[in-house]
């Protein structure tokens, strides 16, 4: 993988770069949408490249080994060819699901037991074992194992936490030296920071992370119920120490605000569930702020649904149109949500591209923070 800076900018720490991968170029700062079990949930993939602009996508580990299994997958030739994505892909090692599932799994040095969501059965991952799956699925870039602390949290846990983390990365590079791509597209693996909001821990893991001198690297276990501040001191106190010169992953964030505001810290690459998730429940997201749906309000509303010269749906389709179809539960009204949502974001990161290389990339983004936060 190759990382090249492109543009700075000279009020804030954003900037711009070409990440190349064996699948292609992907340009900085970008979003990637969330296809958890190998699809972008109401997106056809033909859709996410043409309509939404996808550079990358991601898929899960944790719930492509519970299921299709990597037997499929290794059948089918990996996960690009099983669905059908000739981009580049992401997989999370799972990590933060099997932390969401707080009941039903047991944290060791050796790894992590934990009971299926969808049979009950049992399963256990190890630093070894997420890599050699991760090998399976085949995504360009991938995840070691982690342990991500909840908030809020004791520091001894974050701690705790992190260390352990550390401990399964050595493991997991070593694993990741070990073996080999299985589909002749090379690989790249990110180290991940841990300290949940701690200053002294966030510092710790960010300098012990950049030593390593991998190709990437990752900061987790923010965007999980911590204040917007907290999140934006943490990103900030890590970049400052993160190499300058290597692509900077900041995951699971976040809202249109979260993204231009870790943007101006110098984040490159982000994933979030919000603009599909929301969008599947009647939530979305415009170039002046946040719309409801399922208000009464847009009743009678024939106007387009982003009126600032950018629609990010057919233009066939007004809001009054897609209040109906999402109060009467249509899956088209999921289908129009997520395109639109998705679509918005990509453009709103490609907008933030340009103003970067324009020159008037803080200025820009301090006006659109004060509209992307109204709700309309």
């Amino acid at each position: 993988m190759k990382f090249v800076l492109t543009s700075l900018d000279k009020k804030s720490k954003a900037r711009c770069a070409v990440i190349e991968t064996g699948r292609g170029k992907i340009l900085t700062p970008v979003f990637m949408p969330v296809g958890t079990a190998g699809t972008v949930k109401g997106m056809h993939q033909k859709e996410l490249d043409e309509n939404v602009r996808a550079q990358i996508i991601l898929g899960n580990t944790y719930h492509l080994y519970l299921r299709p299994g990597i037997e499929i997958i290794s059948s089918a030739g990996g996960l690009h060819k099983f669905m059908g994505w000739n981009k580049p892909l992401l997989t999370d090692s799972g990590g933060y699901q099997v932390y969401s599932l707080s009941e039903k799994r047991k944290i060791s040095e050796e790894g992590v037991s934990f009971s299926s969501h969808i049979d009950g059965t049992q399963h256990f991952f190890s630093p070894e074992s997420v890599m050699d799956v991760e090998r399976v699925i085949g995504a360009d870039i991938i995840m070691p194992l982690d342990e991500c602390a909840p908030y809020p949290c004791e520091y001894n846990y974050a701690k705790s936490a992190m260390e352990i983390t550390h401990r399964w990365l050595k493991r997991s590079i070593k694993r990741f030296a070990e073996t080999k791509p299985l589909y002749e597209k090379e690989q790249t693996l990110f180290p991940i920071v841990q300290g949940s909001v701690y200053h002294d821990l966030r510092t710790e893991s960010a300098k012990i992370i950049s030593d390593l001198d991998c190709e990437g690297n990752a900061i987790g276990g923010l965007s999980v119920g911590e204040p917007a501040e907290e999140m934006y001191e943490m990103t900030e106190k890590v970049c400052a120490i993160l190499p300058a010169e290597k692509p900077r992953y900041l995951m699971g964030v976040g809202t249109p605000v979260n993204i231009l505001e870790c943007i101006a810290l110098g984040i490159d690459m982000f994933d979030c569930v919000i603009p599909t998730r929301n969008g599947r429940n009647g939530t979305i997201y415009t170039s002046n702020g946040i719309m409801n749906m399922r208000n009464e309000k847009w009743k009678n509303d024939f106007s387009e649904v982003d009126e600032e010269g950018t629609s990010f749906v057919d233009r066939s389709y007004s809001k009054s149109y897609l209040r109906h179809l999402t109060v009467s539960n249509e899956m088209l009204a999921a289908q129009i949500s997520t395109q639109h949502n998705l679509t918005f974001y990509s453009w709103l990161v490609e907008e933030a591209r340009k103003k970067i290389e324009e020159g008037n990339f803080y200025d820009w983004k301090n006006e659109m923070v004060k509209k992307l936060s109204a709700r309309l």
